[in-house]
Order: structure tokens, then C-alpha cells, then sequence
């Protein structure tokens, strides 16, 4: 892992308390899930799990921050309320951020680093603030298409007040309201499932960042992890997703299995809210596995030299040839 630069950690001491007390309560929740939750509520767990977590995916990730498709406006808004569930900011600022990560991957740059470290990565990022380059780039990225979405500026606008009724206070309420669960079951599973969704989407800038197989591009950090694909919902086929992040699918095939958001979209183009949904031609998937992957794509054929069939037409025209010589 390359050097960087020292940096001034200036900790931001409210958030980390914030998280501390979020993931003690997690750990209670699921205390109380083996001991006196009704199953019920732990299913009801689940399931918002899979809602918030398809808002961070579908929504906020393939989305608005990368308009790998577009989506008319039930489904953007479907998807503005599950983002809200899962609480990982705005859409607004979960975009910039994300672009700018992609944008300039593993820099000062980029909030969330992966050159600074796991923990950094996962979610130190979030209880700093910010290297002075982010906020250079804060001014520079283009974020004028979400300027114009009238979902995204409501959800800025309300934040707060859908924030507590979405996240908080409709998933403690329904168990209680609907199957005589008590207070306190309900509200500590609701955190439990928070805090799983949150630790879901930190380990695809974490873990994805750091172990796998990088097929596609061995040149950058982003790695294909199983792992955390299932634990994403599909979002762990990082190498990737780096290098074509327009498509759709995040990932090279369509296996839904490990990529449960790219079935969500195919199940809303069914009935015409998703469309325009961009993909890549697997012809472009194995010339650039084979120009630039460590060689561990399994369609992947490897070059022996100047004559192999394998060598494009570009890279024979760019190659430098010294003392040519008519044969």
C-alpha cells in the first residue's frame, strides 16, 4: 500500500458518540432478538434491511450518483423514501460525495480513502472532517442533474423530519401498533437493522478496496468480494464496477444471487419504471480484462507475444518499433 501524506485528524466527538451508542445498540437488539423478540418483528427486520439497503443500491448508488439508468418518477420516489430508511445522508450529499470518490479514487480527494486504512475506509472517514482537497472538489463536480430533480431537492428540503418518521419512528411503531410487540423489542431491532446497513455499504469502500481479485483493472485498489456483494446486495464486484460504472448491473454477469439490486431494476423495466439501463458489451469486457486484469478473468487469454492473435489493432498501432527493418 502506497505512502501518503501526513494528515491533521480534527475527530468530530458528536458523531463518534453517535456510532458508539448505535452499535451498543445493535449488540442489544440482537441480544433481544434471541431472547424475547417476537419473530414476527425480527422478519419485519429483515425486510426493512432489504428496503433500505435496495434505497442505498438502486437508488442512490446505480442511480442518481452514477445514472447507470433512469427511472420515472414513482420508482425515484419509492426509492427517495428507502434511501431515507437507511439513513446515510441525503441523496444530494451521498452523490457528490460518491462521484468525487469515483472521480478521484484513493486520493486526498476521495472522503473515504482506502490508502489511509481499513478503519479510515470503513468508518473513520465519517468521524473526521475532511482533507481540504475534498472540499476543493466539493466546488468542482457536477451535480447540476440532481439540482433539477424535484425528488432530490424535497428529500434535501425535508430531510430531517422524513428522516425521523421513515428511519426511526414507523419502523419502532408498526411492530408495537400491528402484533403487540413491546417498545423496546421493536426500537433495538429497528437499530440493529441500521447499523447492519450501514456497516454493509462502509465495507464496499472498506474490504472491497482491499482483498479480491482485481480482473478487469490490476492497476487500482477496488476488488471483486463475494463477500460483501451478499452482504451489499450486489455491490461488491468493486474492480468492476471501477472501471465500467455506468453499468446497470455493477457487476459483468446477472447473477441474481449475489446481485439482488440488479433484479430489483429488471423487475421495475418489466413494468416500465426502470429504462435506458446501460450495460457493457462483453466483446469490451475481455479486451480490457486481457489489457489491464491480473489475469484472473476466467474468459481471459493471456498474450505471448508480437504475433499472438490476442493483440488489438490499438495497441499494435501505438507500439514503438526501433531499428525497423522491411523483411
Amino acid at each position: 500500500m502506497n505512502s501518503i501524506e501526513p494528515v491533521k485528524i480534527d475527530i468530530l466527538w458528536g458523531i463518534v458518540l453517535f456510532f458508539v451508542a448505535g452499535h451498543l445498540s445493535a449488540i442489544y437488539g440482537l441480544y433481544l432478538a434471541f431472547t424475547s423478540t417476537k419473530l414476527l418483528t425480527i422478519l419485519f427486520g429483515l425486510s426493512s434491511w432489504i428496503m433500505s439497503g435496495l434505497g442505498v443500491t438502486a437508488g442512490l448508488h446505480r442511480l442518481w450518483s452514477h445514472k447507470s439508468y433512469k427511472a420515472k418518477w414513482p420508482l425515484r420516489f419509492i426509492l427517495m423514501l428507502m434511501s431515507t430508511m437507511a439513513f446515510e445522508n441525503h441523496i444530494y450529499e451521498w452523490c457528490m460525495d460518491h462521484r468525487i470518490h469515483h472521480k478521484y479514487t484513493d486520493t486526498n480527494s476521495d472522503p473515504h480513502n482506502a490508502k489511509r486504512g481499513f478503519f479510515f475506509s470503513h468508518v473513520g472517514w465519517l468521524v473526521v472532517r475532511r482533507h481540504p482537497d475534498y472540499y476543493d472538489k466539493c466546488l468542482k463536480i457536477d451535480m447540476s442533474d440532481l439540482k433539477k430533480d424535484s425528488i432530490v431537492m424535497f428529500q434535501k428540503t425535508f430531510y430531517v423530519p422524513l428522516l425521523l418518521l421513515i428511519c426511526f419512528f414507523l419502523p419502532t411503531i408498526i411492530p408495537v401498533y400491528f402484533w403487540n410487540e413491546t417498545y423496546v423489542n421493536a426500537f433495538f431491532t429497528m437499530m440493529m437493522r441500521y447499523i447492519f446497513t450501514l456497516n454493509m455499504t462502509w465495507l464496499v469502500n472498506s474490504a472491497a478496496h482491499i482483498w479480491g481479485q482485481r480482473p478487469y483493472d490490476a492497476s487500482i485498489n477496488p476488488s471483486e468480494n463475494l463477500c460483501v456483494s451478499l452482504g451489499a446486495l450486489g455491490e461488491g464486484w468493486h474492480n468492476y464496477h471501477h472501471v465500467f460504472p455506468w453499468d446497470y448491473k455493477a457487476a459483468e454477469l446477472g447473477n441474481y444471487r449475489a446481485n439482488l439490486t440488479t433484479a430489483f431494476i429488471d423487475f421495475f423495466s418489466l413494468i416500465g419504471w426502470a429504462y435506458d439501463m446501460k450495460t457493457v458489451s462483453n466483446d469490451m469486457i475481455l479486451k480490457r480484462a486481457n489489457r489491464t486484469g491480473d489475469g484472473s478473468h476466467p474468459n481471459g487469454d493471456g498474450i505471448w507475444g508480437w504475433d499472438d492473435s490476442n493483440i488489438s489493432t490499438e495497441d499494435r498501432n501505438l507500439t514503438t518499433v526501433i531499428n525497423k527493418k522491411d523483411d
